[in-house]
């Protein structure tokens, strides 16, 4: 990309990111916190983004949606301008959809941004710290996830007991379904920030360290459908209002990518350093 064109699509995804927080403070408050502010710099996001791909095909005079992050980038304008129109037409009706849409397209525009020109590492040390930090963040985020799949199975059998109206005495030790819920939706927001601070912080190590090499790897790809599921489940129980069993089975199937995703990475890690 060019020099300039590079720069107005930095600005738009730090535009975005500021979406993005407004998303993260929705989900762990559960109420609207400044999406006003938020939805207006995502507004001029979109512009500056906008900005980026004209000034990208004049300067190559095609359409520059030539390779994955071109098009990750554009997908990103596309969602982010659907997003803008649905609001226009819907006002702020349409505000629950900003947890769904503000973590998505910040992270297509993310990573096209980084793609050129990318920093070298200071120094090993910060190499490796930037690498155990995203581990950490990682592992925080399965255990949340963990957390909540436990109270999703609990939720399942004691709504399943209930139902049948038969409650041996063993299951009368179990928490009320109301805390198992709750329980269920704040590990999961927990674990929802955590997980998407790791895979930002796995993008720009893994750009700096390898450039555009790392993209399309396949258990890398599994990471980003992993969190894509993580996403539609925090979308779906925050915005969408599912409660109770729907939450508690669609938590399971997260869990169950995750630990595909974790399995994946075990012999990963040899292949990257």
């Amino acid at each position: 990309m060019g020099e300039s064109s590079i720069i107005w699509l930095r600005v738009a995804a730090c535009l975005y990111f500021v979406g993005l927080i407004d998303a993260i403070a929705t989900i762990l408050r559960r109420r609207e916190s400044f999406f006003r502010v938020a939805a207006g710099a995502f507004s001029i996001g979109v512009m500056f983004h906008l900005v980026s791909l004209v000034e990208e095909s004049l300067a190559i005079h095609h359409f520059p949606a030539t390779d994955i992050l071109a098009s990750m980038s554009f997908c990103g304008l596309i969602v982010a301008a659907t997003f803008l129109a649905i609001r226009w037409r819907y006002k702020d009706e349409a505000a629950s959809l900003s947890v769904f849409i503000f973590p998505l397209v910040f992270l297509m525009t993310f990573m096209a941004a980084l793609r050129s020109p990318i920093a070298t590492w200071s120094s090993v040390t910060v190499r490796d710290t930037w690498l155990v930090v995203h581990i950490v963040a990682e592992l925080l985020g399965y255990a949340a996830l963990l957390f909540t799949s436990i109270g999703s199975v609990l939720y399942l059998i004691q709504e399943r007991q209930l139902k049948r109206k038969v409650v041996p005495s063993i299951y009368r030790m179990l928490p009320p379904l109301g805390t198992l819920d709750d329980l269920i939706l704040k590990s999961l927001s927990a674990g929802f920030v955590f997980i998407t601070a790791g895979l930002i912080i796995a993008i720009v190590w893994a750009f700096i360290e390898h450039g555009t090499r790392w993209i399309g790897n396949s258990e890398i790809t599994l990471s980003f459908v992993t969190w894509g599921v993580y996403l539609a489940l925090v979308f779906f129980r925050v915005s969408a209002g599912w409660r109770g069993r729907k939450a508690a089975i669609l938590s399971l199937v997260a869990l169950a990518f995750c630990g595909i995703t974790l399995a994946a990475h075990a012999g990963l890690q040899n292949r990257l350093l």
